[in-house]
């Protein structure tokens, strides 16, 4: 069991690119697709995947790299943390990361999305983290 399973996909992610894999494999949740599907619109990965296997599924990321194999993926940071949760209003989003370069990922009512496109349909919501 894991005390926070976002915190562990990062790390994953992180780990991965530094190594320079094509591919990392994690398990599977709702909230876990939706970060990678975040990070696909974005630009972060190539795409995601779900493989059915036993006893749990697994979540598949193809990992992105440039021309000449830089890494897409520099830095990647939780933000809201169990013992201390940050939200964002739609307000106070408008500062953008690393001039716009860079995303926040965002729960929001509406499911998981960038800050951009939260800020589109004027939405706030926990800061999930931060990708540049």
């Amino acid at each position: 069991m894991l005390t926070d399973p976002i915190a562990d996909m990062l790390t994953r992610i992180r780990n991965a690119v530094r190594v320079a894999h094509t591919h990392v494999d994690l398990p599977t949740s709702k909230l876990k697709c939706g970060i990678a599907d975040a990070m696909k619109r974005e630009g972060f990965i190539w795409d995601w995947e779900k493989i059915d296997s036993k006893p749990n599924d697994t979540l598949r990321l193809h990992l992105k790299y440039g021309p000449d194999g830089e890494c897409v993926v520099q830095h990647i940071k939780r933000v809201s943390k169990p013992g201390c949760r940050v939200y964002g209003g739609a307000g106070s989003l408008k500062k953008a990361v690393l001039n716009g370069l860079g995303v926040r990922i965002l729960s929001t009512n509406r499911g998981i999305l960038s800050d951009r496109e939260a800020k589109e349909k004027n939405l706030g919501g926990e800061i999930l983290c931060e990708i540049w």
